[in-house]
């Protein structure tokens, strides 16, 4: 044989032996520009466009000063984005290559060397591209053309015979909040906002691997692996999953393959306070002659979730049962972290979802107005032992049913459930944020001036994509044990007695209908999925709304301009008027509005813990923010903790120990919501006043009632404590102890709102312990000391008792301390 044709063919066979691999076109130079100009600008990849523009210094950033209003022009034009890349003679030859975007947002045309190759027109969908045909030895060029996402939206919108409410935004598949929130800014992005590959194949390629979890029991997990694979020619291969190899035979194209497999001795994971997440990590390969071609890994976890909703005397329940136990769910909303995705890191993931765990949190609930989040999103949840309630992402508006819309949402479901489900924190699918409830209780009926034709077209639209595409997608792609739908966040609109007896509710008669905190202990559902109140970021997140040296005054522009609800400071003002007294001072008026925002979800959270087995979860709105703002949230932009977020770790601990007040009785509930018991526990109450002195001291012992879930402890008149001349100078420090004596959970009651307390001066020390570490002591009642300084403090925000001393460990070390409480806003 002739040695050249020789080398050649040994060259072919390596390649068409070669494994799988994959090339970033992420990392390549890429260029953007206004379609209507001439001049290329540099660009990133991943990327938008208004990052690309402030990295030209063509626009000003948005988050500051008053800089969104100077922005809007950007969503109306069009963009174009282009690289070029070499390609190998060895590249090309290669059988397959597969040009994959894993992000486009949003409407877009893709051109590779001048050929148009796709359209797209869905934010949420992953566009794989057979090139190899259209690819050439040496220089290529990628084009990737895009629409104005709102223009496209105002001609679709033309189409139907009646105005939706929100348009354009309900007819662009594009996360919706980038329309502008009552929390967020109107930025709407164009750009290639996930990586972009090349995908080199031969013989087969390993598409889709779906984890199935068939039974388990102690001795055993029984799996089925699920692979799709698509296969150049038909013939025999090996399948290995962790080393066990299974031979297959596979048709030319499309396969389908179904292999069982066994752990033995399974460890559960079990979500954050039950126990460790623990995970398992499966690796697969696709072999042909003992040469491995297509490979994917798999981390998993064994557990079991159900949505339990039986009929009982008072309704419905509505409650997730993890590993066969019922689990009290203890949790938040979750927006996206940034209006400009991209931004957001693996660390800045990483760090709000450990933020999470630290406050006791088991659940979030990702919100159906932003994106799916990334693949780290869900590694943090696996590996804290967070559950997901997985929105898909609508919300607020109505949605066309036309057949093109009806496919993109079948294909944008596919491709996220394909992406999601092997994740054991996926708990639930959910068809929309609010959707029901707009077409039911928002009257854009009546605004708009619907005929009943017009009417009946929004419900049948609304059945056909929440009723029927979304959940038979789901039941299409997922495995049998991922297949827990629930049509709409909430099943019933707040204004109906019903929303309180079954499903899941939305409460927002505080804030929205500025009822008093207090009508949260009346307003208890059977699963609380949101409500919340807004209190400003932290000083320093404040400061960073300013380019220049920040003007902190309520007045200032700025700040006006980062309060995105058009009543949101005059809502502030009457609720803090309520309950405290309104500062002038605006570092105290920041302080102020946060202890405010904590108090209002502390009442919220009391009431529907105390109310366990009725009530079986409480996500509060919400965690984060995705700018600096003034918000609902708990962690403002920059990561810090509002007091919030302090709040609601001590009021989601596994184990509390609540006070109700009502007609004149005390109430005392001992709450645990772990899988362990403890019998015979006691209720220590003190009676004290602010200087320390104590009142009375009553014991109560259960010795026969175990605490495994909620316990009703004692219910004395208040006056068995203290007179009611006493109400507003003392307050009552309780603690629950075991048989040994060891503290369970410990709580202090204050009897009258803030504004009314007889404080006096505190003399507040702070002893330097270590360079990350102080001391804080006082000699009488200093009411929520706030800590302040460029660190995070392990604890903030808290009470410190008469004569006590508090250890608190700071992130980093702090050269000075300033501390301020509620005394110091009092006067």
């Amino acid at each position: 044989m002739n040695k050249s044709i020789l080398f050649s063919f040994l060259f072919v066979q390596n390649i068409l032996f070669a494994q799988f691999s994959e090339r970033n076109l992420s990392s390549e130079k890429w260029q953007f520009k206004n379609a209507k100009e001439n001049k290329w600008l540099t660009a990133s990849v991943p990327g938008t466009v208004h990052l690309d523009l402030m990295n030209n210094k063509i626009i000003p950033d948005p988050y500051q000063d008053e800089n969104e209003k100077k922005v809007q022009w950007v969503e109306n034009e069009d963009w174009d984005y282009q690289t070029s890349f070499n390609i190998s003679s060895k590249e090309l030859a290669n059988q397959n290559i597969d040009l994959v975007f894993n992000g486009l947002d949003t409407f877009s045309e893709i051109y590779l060397n001048g050929k148009l190759l796709q359209s797209t027109d869905n934010m949420f969908r992953k566009w794989t591209i057979p090139v190899k045909q259209n690819l050439k030895t040496g220089e290529n060029t990628l084009q990737v053309k895009f629409k104005s996402a709102v223009n496209v939206g105002k001609e679709l919108a033309k189409k139907v015979p009646f105005t939706m409410p929100e348009s354009p935004r309900s007819y662009v598949r594009k996360a919706q909040y980038q329309f502008g929130w009552d929390w967020g800014p109107r930025l709407g992005t164009a750009g290639i906002w996930k990586n972009v590959q090349l995908n080199f194949w031969n013989q087969a390629k390993l598409e889709n691997v779906k984890i199935e979890q068939k039974a388990f029991t102690r001795q055993k997990a029984d799996l089925n692996i699920h692979a799709e694979i698509f296969a150049e020619k038909e013939g025999k291969y090996s399948f290995l999953i962790n080393k066990i190899s299974q031979n297959i035979t596979l048709k030319s194209g499309k396969n389908i393959i179904s292999i069982p497999y066994q752990i033995q001795n399974p460890k559960l994971w079990q979500p954050n306070g039950w126990g460790d997440p623990n995970l398992y990590q499966l690796k697969i390969l696709l072999q042909k002659d003992s040469k491995t071609i297509a490979e994917k890994s798999e981390r998993i976890g064994l557990r079991t979730v159900e949505l339990i909703q039986e009929k009982d005397e008072k309704g419905k329940s509505f409650y997730f049962k993890v590993n066969g136990n019922p689990m009290y769910a203890k949790g938040t909303n979750w927006i996206p972290s940034d209006s400009f995705t991209p931004r957001i890191t693996k660390e800045k993931y990483q760090k709000l979802i450990k933020d999470c765990k630290e406050a006791n949190m088991n659940m979030i609930r990702v919100w159906g107005g932003g994106i799916y989040e990334d693949d780290e999103f869900f590694k943090a949840c696996d590996e804290n032992g967070i559950l997901v309630w997985q929105d898909f992402m609508f919300a607020g508006s109505f949605y066309p049913s036309d057949e093109n819309f009806q496919k993109n949402v079948e294909m944008e479901v596919k491709d996220q459930v394909e992406r999601l489900q092997n994740h054991p924190s996926l708990a639930l699918w959910c068809g929309n944020n609010e959707v029901d409830e707009a077409i039911v209780n928002w009257g854009y009926q009546k605004q708009f001036k619907y005929s009943k034709e017009d009417s009946l077209q929004v419900w049948k639209d609304y059945k056909k994509i929440f009723h029927e595409v979304i959940p038979n997608a789901i039941k299409k792609y997922a495995t049998n044990d991922k297949q827990i739908y629930w049509p709409s966040s909430p099943s019933i609109g707040w204004g109906h007695q019903e929303s309180l007896t079954e499903g899941d509710s939305h409460y927002w008669g505080v804030w929205w209908g500025e009822q008093p905190f207090e009508i949260y202990n009346e307003k208890v559902p059977r699963f609380a999925s949101e409500y919340g109140f807004q209190g400003m970021p932290t000083l320093e997140t404040t400061k960073s709304m300013f380019s220049g040296a920040p003007d902190l005054s309520l007045q200032n522009g700025t700040i006006k301009a980062h309060e995105k609800h058009s009543r949101g400071w005059e809502i502030i003002d009457n609720y803090m008027k309520r309950d405290y007294h309104i500062p002038t001072d605006f570092v105290k008026y920041n302080y102020v509005s946060q202890l405010l925002q904590a108090r209002g979800m502390q009442i919220a959270i009391e009431a529907h813990r105390r109310a366990k087995p009725y009530n079986m979860g409480t996500l509060y709105w919400q965690l984060n923010d995705c700018w600096p703002v003034v918000s609902w949230s708990s962690i403002d932009y920059l990561g810090n903790w509002k007091a919030l977020h302090y709040q609601i770790k001590r009021s989601f601990e596994n184990q509390v120990i609540l006070t109700e007040e009502k007609d004149g009785v005390l109430n005392f509930y001992a709450v645990n919501d772990e899988l362990k018991k403890f019998e015979n526990v006691s209720l220590i109450v003190y009676a004290k006043k602010f200087n320390g002195d104590t009142i009375v001291r009553r014991r109560t012992d259960c010795k026969k009632r175990c605490l495994d879930g909620i316990l009703k402890l004692a219910s004395p008149k208040t006056s068995f404590f203290i007179s009611e001349s006493e109400r507003d100078n003392s307050f009552l420090n309780l603690v629950l102890v075991d048989k040994k004596g060891n503290k369970i959970a410990e709580s202090n009651y204050f009897f009258s709102k803030s504004k009314d307390l007889k404080l006096t001066k505190p003399t507040i020390q702070i002893k330097k312990i270590s360079p990350t570490e102080i001391e804080v002591s006082t000699d009488v009642l200093a009411k929520d000391v706030y800590l302040m300084g460029d660190t995070h403090f392990i604890d903030n925000f808290f009470d410190l008792l008469p004569k006590t001393s508090k250890r608190i460990k700071l992130s980093k070390p702090l050269e000075k301390v300033e501390v301020m409480s509620l005394f110091d806003t009092m006067n």
